[in-house]
């Protein structure tokens, strides 16, 4: 199945974020969404997982109950553990019993078997950026939408979490959309990278990569080109 949107327009009041946008998500890839901050990234994200229907023009192939959402917060249960918060929203779907195991099994693939019972404030914010990536999988998704989600974490953490994700979205091979402002992070994450204009937001540009992923690094020469094209593209 496709994904896309046809003139895709949002507005708050008098101000208009989204503008008109055209874009589309190809089945099975990782599609970067790379604009400035407060371009209106977050709004087509949320447009997509079918948290707002306040909007005009056409959304193909996404809908409520159809994407996975892993926010810029972490957004756990303070008071529930790793397994529970995961399980949480499998609930809807299973009995508790497949869902605990559902959960378990989700939390071994991000490497926190060990840490299932604890909660949230005693891990750290990448054992968090675990925890959400495992509940995002685990959720019987036909998409997973990711708003800026390893903004937070330091680079070293950053890029292990990245990874993460990378190995686990490759074996799973579900269709995602991710929106950042970082242009390091966008190389290293996509496969597709649509740039936007500042608000109202429109597509600028697309981007199909074809750098291998040890060419992808932030300290790799071989992305500084493609550094520079999208560069050029957000500040034209």
């Amino acid at each position: 199945m496709g994904y896309e949107v046809r003139g895709l327009a949002k507005s708050f009041g008098e101000l208009r974020v989204l503008g008109g946008l055209d874009l589309e998500f190809p089945a099975g890839r990782v599609t970067v969404v790379l604009g400035p901050s407060g371009c209106g990234k977050t709004s087509l994200l949320n447009i997509l997982a079918g948290l707002d229907a306040d909007y005009s023009g056409e959304v193909r192939g996404f809908g409520p109950g159809k994407a996975s959402y892993v926010f810029q917060e972490d957004r756990l249960m303070p008071w529930m553990s790793a397994m529970d918060n995961v399980a949480l929203v499998l609930r809807r779907f299973m009995d508790r019993e497949r869902a605990v195991a559902a959960a378990e099994e989700a939390l071994e693939s991000v490497g926190l078997q060990g840490s299932r019972g604890s909660k949230p404030g005693a891990m750290s914010g990448g054992m968090r950026r675990r925890v959400a990536l495992a509940r995002a999988f685990a959720y019987p998704s036909e998409v997973l939408l990711l708003d800026e989600p390893f903004s937070s974490l330091d680079l070293r953490t950053r890029i292990s979490v990245m990874d993460l994700f990378l190995d686990l979205r490759e074996r799973d091979g579900r269709s995602a959309v991710v929106v950042t402002h970082d242009v390091r992070e966008a190389i290293y994450l996509g496969s597709r990278v649509a740039t936007l204009s500042d608000k109202p937001a429109k597509a600028r540009d697309v981007f199909d990569l074809t750098l291998d992923k040890a060419d992808r690094g932030f300290t790799s020469r071989a992305a500084a080109s493609f550094e520079a094209r999208l560069y050029e593209s957000i500040l034209s």
